[in-house]
């Protein structure tokens, strides 16, 4: 087959075009969990740096320490009740500590769920009675968000300031003074659940995606599979993209713990601090969002610091779309800098598709803008969304992904999972692409009409859903548009109730009042109808092309 991805016909009622991966199978260990596998030799590493805040004066973590920590947390959350299967919230903005709770949570049979700490109040409380969550973590940023939530909180920072939290430090000093050297009673197994990252997945309503431990060792040893021996110990990663992201928590931390390199974490995104980062750590590979890239290319920032000396060998983007004159403009400031474009989700455990290959020959770089190769383990078809049929290369069709790494489904929501991953295991992206004869995959639109601003999921429906309680609101449709710099933004169309008197501002006043700043509408505007199909649902799409070909069209 060349380098190609191995197509595979599958005899049945009808012939099935199914792709492999053109790389072979890699093995996936039984019976070992997301902390063993991350920590797996990390005793050999224990001076080195596994952690460091970039910041100045910033925290760090040597392997040593996470191991510790780790272990400490755990035997902690034993003794406050937390047994296996309870759900532990992490409410916390990028810090060193963050991989040592998540992985404490898990080594403790528990399940990790990340929220974003500057999230709304009202956001942080539905996903915690969603998830069942039994106990917080947080620091200041999201202290005021949790405290009367109705669970424990435990308080990572300065303690005067968050009242009434149990403390972090004097939590892990009770754990030491039980003497306890490992986690006693029903230890987690490879098969439990060990997180509960929350996903508008492919129906556009916040959804916790249960994944094992299982599926996300499974998919760290697909997405490391070139990853060889001779890098142990060598890797320095940026740690900007949330941690509460899966690829945050997954791509960037296991990742990088499991083959001993150092995670040089920031928090907020300011290019100055940013590119100091890159200088003073020798950051190697940086996990980046279109709009970074963009900063990275424009911004007179940039031309303040001296770049020749840049230890940064590639970047990879796979949050939001990344613009082919963008692509250009990144390449040309950066020449000796590869960019990887790549594609994952949060059903499928992180990266399903990437440019990594098994050298750097040319026959294992992909394509510009593809999303790279099938990574290996995995099996993907292209399906015609209308009759289910899958379709041969160069045809486009929903991508459906199968492998360990497939979530156990949608917690709580039974006809969601059922919808989402099929009776014979395929998840279905919601996403529309291709394969073409070599083996590269492209990403060409999305039946999931989900909009991507700054990499951060918009569900249009969440939108709507708050427009429409606004009283002098008949009707309404939510859609993304095209922006430079945030990939895409929320724009709204809105049918005004007759004799209503309030304007366009009021009504995107009333929203943002309501949301994260990233979830607010860009622009509003008024319209007399809704288009809809016979079955009543809105037509995103013909609103989006109108709306481009009638605002946005550019000057002549």
């Amino acid at each position: 087959m060349g380098d190609a991805a191995i197509a595979v016909v599958e005899e049945g009622k009808e012939h099935e075009h199914v792709f492999r991966s053109r790389f072979p199978p890699v093995a996936v260990p039984d019976g070992v969990t997301v902390p063993e596998f991350v920590l797996e030799g990390a005793d050999a590493y224990a001076d080195k740096v596994a952690l460091v805040e970039a910041a100045p004066g910033g925290r760090s973590y040597t392997y040593g320490e996470v191991v510790r920590d780790t272990a400490r947390f755990a035997r902690a959350l034993r003794s406050v009740g937390i047994r296996k299967g309870h759900v532990v919230m992490v409410a916390l903005p990028n810090l060193a500590v963050y991989p040592v709770v998540s992985l404490g949570v898990m080594s403790a049979g528990a399940v990790f769920s990340g929220v974003n700490p500057r999230a709304l109040a009202v956001e942080i409380k539905k996903q915690v009675e969603d998830s069942e969550a039994k106990l917080v973590v947080a620091n200041e940023v999201a202290y005021d968000k949790v405290i009367d939530i109705g669970v424990p909180v435990i308080g990572i920072g300065d303690q005067e300031r968050m009242p009434g939290a149990i403390s972090w430090e004097e939590l892990l000093a009770a754990a030491d003074r039980t003497g306890a050297a490992v986690v006693p009673v029903d230890a987690a197994q490879q098969s439990d659940l060990c997180a509960l990252p929350y996903s508008s997945g492919t129906t556009g309503v916040s959804k916790g995606v249960m994944l094992s431990h299982q599926n996300l060792v499974s998919n760290l040893c697909s997405s490391m599979f070139a990853v060889g021996p001779e890098m142990a110990g060598q890797v320095v990663t940026l740690g900007l993209l949330p941690f509460f992201h899966i690829y945050g928590i997954t791509g960037i931390c296991c990742a990088t713990l499991r083959h001993k390199g150092t995670v040089v974490v920031m928090d907020r995104f300011d290019l100055h601090t940013f590119l100091q980062a890159l200088v003073d750590h020798r950051v190697m590979f940086a996990p980046l969002v279109p709009p970074v890239m963009l900063a990275m290319v424009k911004s007179p920032v940039t031309d303040e610091f001296d770049l020749s000396g840049l230890a940064l060998k590639s970047v990879m983007t796979a949050a939001a779309p990344l613009a082919p004159d963008l692509l250009a403009a990144f390449q040309r400031k950066f020449p000796g800098v590869q960019v990887e474009e790549a594609y994952g989700l949060t059903e499928h455990s992180c990266i399903t598709l990437t440019h990594a290959g098994a050298d750097q020959g040319k026959s294992h770089v992909a394509k510009k803008n593809s999303v790279g190769f099938i990574l290996p383990n995995l099996e993907v078809k292209f399906v015609d969304p209308d009759t289910g049929r899958s379709l041969p290369a160069n045809t486009p069709g929903e991508l459906c992904v199968r492998s360990q790494s497939v979530m156990q489904g949608y917690y709580k929501k039974k006809e969601e999972t059922e919808r989402a991953v099929d009776c014979k295991g395929w998840l279905h992206t919601g996403d529309v692409g291709y394969i073409d004869g070599d083996g590269n995959v492209f990403i060409v639109d999305r039946i999931k009409e989900l909009i991507k601003y700054k990499g951060f999921q918009v569900a249009p429906a969440e939108l709507e859903a708050i427009l429409l309680s606004h009283p002098s609101v008949e009707d309404a449709a939510v859609f993304g548009v095209p922006d430079e710099e945030a990939g895409e933004v929320p724009v709204a169309c809105v049918v005004r109730r007759r004799g209503a008197e309030e304007g366009q501002e009021e009504m995107l006043a009333y929203v943002a009042a309501r949301v994260s700043s990233y979830k607010r509408i860009r622009m509003l505007h008024l319209v007399d109808a809704i288009p809809k199909s016979v079955s009543g649902k809105i037509l995103r799409r013909q609103l989006r092309d109108d709306f481009i070909k009638t605002t946005m069209k550019p000057a002549a």
